[in-house]
């Protein structure tokens, strides 16, 4: 396992003193402090750290007026409840947080691709958990661009080739932003394990494009 924690640790001993004392939100709409990974030729993932301050407002107030539902879900003839709760806005006309939006149009702006809609999840300790998955419903196309945004605890997000191979893990605090890119949602599968010594709660913010859940037409 390949672990990419110290570019984001160095990055973060700044924001770390200031970031989340301050009480006013705020995006770095120049991406400064940006570090792309090469996953292999054609797939990248991006790390941005400190992208939002005031980055704990944000995660109190999702957290106490997102619609939060759990979820069960059927595999091997047995029924399971999701480990974390999800919310999802299909419409941006329906999201309250003006900050979401806000973050949106810097997405759109600086990746040149139209975000339209947001898949949240929460993981309300370390028992919560993703296992590996792509992002079929954000991504059909065969090269996306998929931001995550992560807002309160640090959780370790690992990403792996499909095929089978080390895993690369990187660990976003609040107000990072991680971005996958190029084929990673085809060649490659991410997860958000269990951490049972976590108790304190993250919430990952998925910006979704309508038009890159469209299929290549070959």
């Amino acid at each position: 396992m390949n672990t990419l924690t110290e570019p984001l640790n160095a990055l973060h001993a700044q924001s770390d003193l200031f970031g989340e004392s301050e009480t006013r939100f705020s995006i770095d709409t120049a991406f400064r402090t940006a570090r792309r990974f090469a996953l292999d030729a054609h797939s990248w993932v991006e790390i941005v750290p400190g992208w939002i301050s005031g980055a704990s407002l944000l995660y109190e107030q999702m957290r106490n007026s997102v619609p939060w539902l759990e979820h069960d879900r059927r595999m091997f003839n047995k029924v399971f409840r999701e480990p974390r709760m999800t919310a999802e806005y299909q419409d941006l006309d329906d999201v309250p947080q003006q900050d979401l939006l806000q973050a949106v149009r810097a997405l759109s702006s600086h990746y040149g691709v139209i975000y339209d809609g947001l898949w949240m999840n929460l993981y309300r300790d370390g028992q919560d958990s993703t296992g590996w998955h792509r992002d079929h419903r954000s991504c059909r196309k065969l090269e996306c661009i998929v931001p995550v945004l992560t807002l309160g605890t640090t959780r370790r997000f690992l990403i792996k080739p499909i095929k089978g191979g080390s895993s690369m893990t990187f660990k976003p605090s609040s107000g990072d932003l991680v971005v996958m890119g190029g084929r990673s949602q085809q060649d490659w599968v991410h997860c958000v394990p269990k951490e049972p010594g976590i108790v304190e709660a993250r919430i990952s913010v998925n910006f979704m494009s309508s038009a890159q859940g469209v299929r290549d037409r070959l």
